[in-house]
C-alpha cells in the first residue's frame, strides 16, 4: 500500500485511498462540525438552572429558610420543577433536531479509491476529492481540480448575486453553491478552517431568542426585577418598623410580597412550549434549523410557493413528442444521447432518459449546462471524429419566435398544464460566448417535448387550509406562465389566462409590489426576481414564507422570513432554509404553520395568567406598605402585608399553575399578531389592578392589627383574628383570579369548562378540610370574615370587567396621542 503524498498537487484525480483516510482521521485531518443543537447537554443544564427567575426566587428561598419556617419555603420548589422540567424538555428536542439534521444534511460526493461515493459531511478529510454539479453545496473549501461549465453562486458569502466562473486551480468556499456545470474540487481546508465554518455554526444553532415572544418576556422581566427591589424594601420598612413585626415576621411578609410578582412558570412555558413543538414536528419528519422559525411562520400572511417539486411531484414523465422538423429517428437518438451525456440530469433530462434508454455510444465535443437566468442547455455530439450536431434543449417560449407556429403549439401544450421543452439544433458549438444568454448560432427548431408534471395529491388540500386560514399563496416558477397557470388552475388557484410571464414584471419595487400582491401565478421567473418578489411583498407589510426546492431557490428562501425546503431539494436550499421537510410533504407546512400558532397563541393566553398576578401582587405591595406608613403618620391602626409565602403559593395552583401548562399545549389556530407585550398588558394590566385593590380594600376592612409576633415571630405565632382576616383577604384574592382564569379560558370547550371547575373545586376542597387549614394557615370559622371575603371578591369581579372595558380605551387615547 502506498504511502501518502506529501502535497496536494500529488494526488491523483482518482481521489485519496482508504489508508490515506485513515491517516488523516488519525491526524484530525476530518471535517468536524459543530454540534446541529448548538448547546452540548451541559448547556442546557446550565442555562435552565442559572436564570434571573431561578436567583429571584433562591434568595426568597434562602431568607425563609433563615426563618425557620419551612411550610412557607414551598415556593422553593419551583426552582426545581422550573429546572428540572426545562431541561428534560429541551434535551428532548435537542435528541429530535439531532437525528433529523442527520438525514437532512448535505452528503458530498467523494472520490475514494478510485469511486464516487457519498459520505457524511462529518467524513471528508483534507485532500479529499469532491464532485460537484447544479444544486449542491460547498461543504468544505477547495482548489478546483475539473470543470464543465462550472459557476458557482457565492451570494451567501459575499452579497454579489452574479455566479463565478470556475476553472482548474481556482479558489472555492464552503457555503457556496453550484448554480450551472459540473466539477470537482480538492479540500484544501476542512471543519473550524473553513470559511464558513462559523456562518453555518451560527445559522444551524437550536436557539431559543431573538423572536417577539421571548424578547417581550425578556423586557417584562427586566422591569419586574427593577420593582422587585423598591417594593421588598417598603414591605420590610412597613412590617419591621411601622408595624411592630419581629425580624422572621417581616421577611415571611416581604417574602410573601415578593414571590407573586415574578412570572416564575411564564418563561418555563415559553421554552417547553417551544420543545414539544420541535418535538411533535419532528414526528412528522420536519427539521427546524432554526427554532423562531416556528413562532414566525405562525405569523405568515403570504406563501410564495416553487411549482415544481413543491406543488408537484418531482419527477416526470415524457408525455409526447411533436415533431416541427426533421427525421423522428434522428432527433429521438439525439434525445437519448444527451440524457445519458448530462453528468447531473434534472427531472426533464431524466425523464428523457427513461423514455429513451438506448443512447448510441457518441461523446460530447462540447456542453453548455442548463441554468435557471437562461433557460437552456446545450451538448454538441461526436460519434468519432464524425460530427452529430449541435443540440440545444431549453424552455420553447424563450427560445421560439412568439410569432411563430411552434410558439403557438408550445402554448397549446402548455395550457393543458404540460411542461414544454424545445429541442433545436443550432450551426455553431453549444459553448460559443454570444456576450448574452442568448443560444448561440442560428437554431433550428427541431421538436417540442411535452412532459406531464404529477400533482401532489396533498397539494388542494393544503391550498385550501391556507385560504381558510387568510394566508395569500402565491406560484413563482421558472417554468412556462401558461403551464404554471395551468398547474395551478386544477388546484383551484388562478387562471392560465392570468398568469404572469415575469419577463414583463417592473423593475421599480413599488409597481413590483402591485402586481406581485394583485396576481396569483407567475412563470419564468428569474432567481433574482424570485427575491425581489418577495421583498416586494415584505416592503407592504407582508410576512412572507417562500417554499422551494432547487438552486434556483436559494436567494429568495434567505431573504424570506421564514424560509421552507423539501429535503429532496438541492442542499443549497435545505442549508439557507429555517424548515426542512424531509419527507417531502407540502402537506406538512400547515401542520407547521398550526403549531407555531399553537406556540404563541396558547403563550399569549397564559401571559395573561402569569402577568395579571404580577401586577396585583406589585399593586397589593405599594398599597400595603404606603397605607402602613400612612397609618404611622395619622395614627390609624397599623396594617401589615396580609399574607404568608404559602399563601401565595397555594394561590397560584389552580389559579395560574396548572391551568396554564395544560392551556399551553392546547390547540389554538388563531393566526399570529405583533404586539405581544401591548395585548397580553391590555387584560392583565386591569386584571391585576382590579384584583389588588379588592384584596387591598378587604384586608383594611377585617385588618385586626397586631404584630402577630408573640411567639418569637414564628409564622405558627399568628393570632387568630391575624389568620382569619388573611383567610378572607385570600379568598378575594382567589375569587377575581378565578373569574381572570375564566376570561382567558374563553371561548369554552369541554376541557376549558372542566379546566376552571376543577379549579374552582380544588380551593373549595382545601379551605375545607382540617389538616389543610392548620398546614396553611386558614380559618373559615368566622362566616361574617368569610362572607366579607366574598363580597370583596365579587366587587373584584365587577371591577375586572369595568376596567376591562376602560382600559382599551385609555390605551387607543394614549396611541393617538403619541401618533
Amino acid at each position: 500500500m502506498t504511502a501518502a503524498p506529501d502535497t496536494a498537487s500529488d494526488l491523483p484525480a482518482t481521489g485519496l485511498t482508504a489508508a490515506q483516510v485513515d491517516e488523516r482521521v488519525r491526524e484530525g485531518k476530518v471535517n468536524t462540525l459543530p454540534n446541529r443543537s448548538g448547546r452540548s447537554t451541559w448547556d442546557i443544564i446550565r442555562a435552565n438552572v442559572f436564570t434571573r427567575i431561578n436567583a429571584m426566587l433562591g434568595v426568597l428561598f434562602v431568607l425563609v429558610l433563615f426563618t425557620g419556617s419551612f411550610i412557607n419555603g414551598l415556593f422553593g420548589l419551583l426552582i426545581v420543577f422550573n429546572s428540572a422540567i426545562g431541561i428534560i424538555q429541551e434535551l428532548r428536542a435537542k435528541k429530535t433536531l439531532d437525528s433529523l439534521a442527520i438525514v437532512g444534511q448535505a452528503r458530498p460526493v467523494v472520490r475514494r479509491d478510485g469511486q464516487a461515493v457519498e459520505v457524511a459531511q462529518s467524513e471528508v478529510v483534507l485532500d479529499d476529492v469532491i464532485e460537484i454539479g447544479p444544486g449542491d453545496q460547498i461543504v468544505v473549501d477547495g482548489e478546483t481540480i475539473a470543470s464543465e461549465a462550472l459557476e458557482v453562486d457565492e451570494s451567501l458569502l459575499t452579497g454579489e448575486a452574479d455566479p463565478v466562473d470556475k476553472q482548474p486551480g481556482d479558489e472555492i468556499f464552503s457555503g457556496s453553491f453550484v448554480v450551472s456545470g459540473s466539477g470537482a474540487y480538492r479540500a484544501t481546508k476542512v471543519g473550524a478552517d473553513a470559511y464558513a465554518a462559523q456562518l453555518a455554526d451560527e445559522a444551524s444553532k437550536f436557539t431559543l431568542v431573538n423572536s417577539e415572544l421571548r424578547s417581550g418576556i425578556n423586557r417584562i422581566l427586566q422591569v419586574i426585577t427593577w420593582l422587585l427591589v423598591p417594593a421588598g424594601v417598603l414591605t420590610v420598612v412597613n412590617q419591621l418598623v411601622i408595624s411592630g413585626q419581629s425580624l422572621n415576621q417581616a421577611i415571611l411578609g416581604m417574602v410573601a410580597a415578593l414571590v407573586p410578582m415574578i412570572p416564575e412558570g411564564l418563561v418555563l412555558m415559553t421554552s417547553i412550549a417551544f420543545a414539544v413543538g420541535v418535538v411533535r414536528l419532528g414526528q412528522r419528519k420536519c427539521l427546524v434549523q432554526e427554532l423562531p422559525a416556528i413562532e414566525g411562520l405562525a405569523r405568515v400572511n403570504v406563501v410564495c410557493a416553487d411549482k415544481t417539486g413543491t406543488l408537484t411531484e418531482n419527477g416526470m414523465r415524457l408525455s409526447e413528442v411533436d415533431v416541427l422538423d426533421g427525421d423522428r429517428t434522428d432527433i429521438e437518438r439525439a434525445l437519448a444521447a444527451i440524457a445519458a451525456l448530462d453528468p447531473r440530469p434534472n427531472a426533464s433530462v431524466q425523464a428523457i432518459a427513461e423514455a429513451y434508454p438506448d443512447a448510441p455510444g457518441w461523446r460530447a465535443a462540447a456542453i453548455a449546462p442548463f441554468s435557471s437566468a437562461k433557460k437552456w442547455s446545450g451538448i454538441s455530439l461526436a460519434d468519432g471524429e464524425a460530427e452529430r450536431g449541435n443540440w440545444i434543449l431549453g424552455a420553447a417560449d424563450v427560445l421560439l419566435d412568439p410569432e411563430s407556429d411552434g410558439a403557438r403549439r408550445a402554448t397549446e401544450l402548455g395550457a393543458t398544464g404540460l411542461r414544454v421543452l424545445l429541442v433545436a439544433t443550432t450551426d455553431v458549438p453549444v459553448d460559443t460566448d454570444t456576450g448574452d444568454l442568448a443560444a448561440p448560432g442560428n437554431l433550428v427548431p427541431r421538436a417540442l417535448i411535452a412532459l406531464q408534471q404529477r400533482v401532489r395529491v396533498d397539494a388542494r388540500d393544503t391550498l385550501d387550509y391556507f385560504d381558510s386560514q387568510g394566508v395569500a399563496v402565491k406560484v413563482i416558477s421558472g417554468d412556462n406562465a401558461v403551464s404554471v397557470g395551468a398547474v395551478a388552475h386544477s388546484l383551484g388557484l388562478g387562471t392560465p389566462d392570468s398568469s404572469v410571464d415575469a419577463r414583463k414584471l417592473p423593475a421599480d419595487n413599488d409597481e413590483l409590489a402591485d402586481v406581485v400582491t394583485d396576481n396569483v401565478t407567475f412563470g419564468r421567473v428569474r432567481p433574482d426576481q424570485k427575491r425581489a418578489m418577495v421583498k416586494a411583498l415584505q416592503s407592504r407589510g407582508d410576512t412572507v414564507a417562500m417554499t422551494g426546492d432547487g438552486v434556483n431557490d436559494v436567494l429568495a428562501l434567505k431573504d424570506s422570513d421564514i424560509g421552507v425546503a423539501m429535503g429532496s431539494g438541492s442542499s443549497a436550499a435545505r442549508s439557507v432554509a429555517q424548515i426542512v421537510l424531509l419527507d417531502n410533504k407540502f402537506a406538512t407546512l400547515p401542520y407547521v404553520v398550526g403549531e407555531g400558532r399553537r406556540v404563541i397563541g396558547n403563550i399569549e393566553r397564559v401571559a395573561n395568567l402569569f402577568l395579571t398576578k404580577t401586577v396585583y401582587a406589585v399593586l397589593l405591595a405599594w398599597l400595603v406598605g404606603l397605607a402602613g406608613i400612612g397609618a404611622k403618620l395619622f395614627g390609624f391602626t397599623p396594617i401589615s402585608y396580609p399574607f404568608q409565602p404559602i399563601h401565595v403559593t397555594i394561590a397560584a395552583w389552580f389559579t395560574i399553575g396548572i391551568p396554564a401548562f395544560v392551556m399551553s399545549l392546547a390547540p389554538n389556530n388563531e393566526r399570529a399578531k405583533t404586539g405581544f407585550v401591548g395585548r397580553v398588558l391590555r387584560l392583565a394590566a386591569p386584571s391585576g389592578v382590579a384584583v389588588g385593590l379588592a384584596t387591598f380594600l378587604c384586608y383594611v376592612v377585617v385588618n385586626p392589627g397586631g404584630s402577630g409576633a408573640a411567639l418569637g415571630g414564628k409564622a405558627a405565632a399568628l393570632t387568630t383574628e391575624q389568620i382569619q382576616a388573611s383567610t378572607a383577604a385570600l379568598i378575594t384574592l382567589l375569587v377575581g383570579s378565578l373569574w381572570v382564569l375564566a376570561l382567558v379560558a374563553r371561548p369554552y370547550t369541554w376541557w376549558k369548562v372542566l379546566l376552571v371547575g376543577v379549579s374552582v373545586a380544588f380551593y373549595v376542597v382545601l379551605f375545607s378540610i382540617p389538616w389543610a387549614q392548620r398546614k396553611f394557615f386558614l380559618d373559615i370559622s368566622d362566616p361574617q370574615m368569610v362572607g366579607t371575603g366574598f363580597a370583596f371578591g365579587a366587587a373584584a369581579i365587577v371591577m375586572v370587567e369595568i376596567f376591562r372595558r376602560i382600559a382599551p380605551k385609555i390605551f387607543h387615547g394614549v396611541a393617538r396621542r403619541k401618533s
